[in-house]
C-alpha cells in the first residue's frame, strides 16, 4: 500500500504485494533491482495511472513470480499476504458450487487463482494489463496442464458481454491502480449475471494513514485516512511516472458498490497467522498482529 509518503520523497523500491508501495528496508526485503524513483502526492488520472502500471508490472513481473510464486502455488488461490486462502474462506461461495460456475479474474497476473478455480470444476477466464505477467501465466500453463484463458485488458473496459459471468473477482488486482474506479465497478456490474458476485481484496484502506514499513514505525499514524490524493511514483531518470496508486475509503466501497446495484454480503479482515513469518512488502506480523493489512468484501448484483 502507498501510505505515508510525503511529497517529493526520494526512495527506492524493495519488495511488493501488488498493490503497495514499494518501499527499501535494508536488511528486512530484496533490495529493488530497478533504478530509484521519487515519491509524489498529485492528482493522476486514468490514461497515466494505466500507463504507468502496466509498463511497472511488466517491469516488475519476473521478481515478483521469483519472489512469490512459491508462495502462491501454480494452482493456488490466495486472497492476500496472510494467506487466506480461497477454500478456507469460500468468499466465492461453497467450493462443490463453483463447478460449471462462469468466472473473470480481473488483475489475473499468472493465473494462480483462476487455475485453482478450473481445478476444482469453474470455468474460469483471466484478463491482466500486463504483458509480461501473462506470459508467466502461459509458462505455468504448460507446467501444470492447466490452462487459464487470458486476455490482455483493463478493469475499465472488460472485453465481453454483458451477463457473461457468474462470478468476477480480483484479488489484490487492478482496483487499487484504477483511477475511474466508478467505470471499473460499473464494469464488473454489466458482465456479471443478475444476481452474480463480485468479490476482491485490497490492501485494509485504514493502512493509508502508515507508512509502508513492516516493522514497528509502520504502525505511527503519520496522514489522514480521509486524504484520497493518489500515491504517484516517477522515475528519477527518465522523469516518466512509472507506478500510480489510488486510495478509497471503506464508505467510498459502500457508496461505489451500492450505487452500482450491488449488495455487500461479506466483508473479511484476515488476522495474520502467528506461525507466518513471511514478510511482504508492508505486510509482517509486527503489524499484522495489530492491525489489518487486507480487506475482502463480496457483493452480489442485484437480482433483477
Amino acid at each position: 500500500m502507498a501510505a505515508g509518503a510525503d511529497t517529493d520523497n526520494k526512495t527506492t523500491r524493495g519488495d511488493g504485494a501488488g498493490s503497495n508501495q514499494r518501499h527499501l528496508y535494508p536488511g528486512l526485503v530484496q533490495e529493488w533491482p530497478h533504478p530509484p524513483v521519487t515519491a509524489h502526492r498529485r492528482d493522476a488520472g486514468e490514461a497515466e495511472s494505466r500507463r504507468a502500471n502496466g509498463a511497472d508490472w511488466d517491469r516488475y513481473a519476473d521478481e515478483y513470480q521469483a519472489t512469490h510464486g512459491e508462495y502462491l502455488g501454480d494452482v493456488g488461490f490466495l486472497w492476500g499476504p496472510e494467506g487466506l486462502t480461497e477454500a478456507e474462506a469460500g468468499v466465492l461461495g461453497a467450493r462443490e458450487d463453483l463447478a460449471g460456475k462462469r468466472v473473470l479474474e480481473v488483475g489475473s497476473g499468472a493465473g494462480q487463482c483462476t487455475r485453482w478455480l478450473r481445478s476444482v470444476g469453474a470455468i474460469g477466464f483471466g484478463l491482466d494489463l500486463s504483458h509480461r505477467q501473462l506470459q508467466h501465466s502461459r509458462r505455468i500453463d504448460e507446467s501444470t496442464g492447466i490452462a487459464v484463458p487470458s486476455v490482455r485488458g483493463t478493469a475499465t473496459a472488460l472485453p465481453f458481454a454483458a451477463g457473461t459471468f457468474d462470478v468476477v473477482f480480483c484479488a489484490f488486482g487492478a482496483l487499487q491502480f484504477v483511477a475511474e474506479i466508478d467505470r471499473a465497478v460499473a464494469e464488473a456490474a454489466r458482465v456479471l449475471r443478475p444476481g452474480g458476485r463480485f468479490a476482491f481484496s485490497i490492501t485494509h484502506p485504514t493502512r493509508w494513514m502508515f507508512t509502508d514499513d513492516p516493522t514497528e514505525e509502520g504502525l505511527v499514524a503519520s496522514q489522514s485516512y480521509w486524504d484520497r490524493t493518489p500515491y504517484v511514483e516517477v522515475d528519477d531518470a527518465t522523469g516518466a511516472t512509472a507506478y500510480v496508486e489510488h486510495h478509497r475509503t471503506l464508505g467510498d466501497w459502500v457508496d461505489l458498490l451500492a450505487g452500482a446495484g450491488f449488495r455487500i454480503v461479506r466483508l473479511l479482515e484476515p488476522e495474520w497467522p502467528e506461525d507466518n513469518d513471511r514478510l511482504w512488502g508492508g505486510w509482517s506480523r509486527v503489524r499484522g498482529r495489530l492491525t489489518p493489512g487486507t480487506a475482502i468484501i463480496a457483493a452480489d448484483r442485484d437480482a433483477r
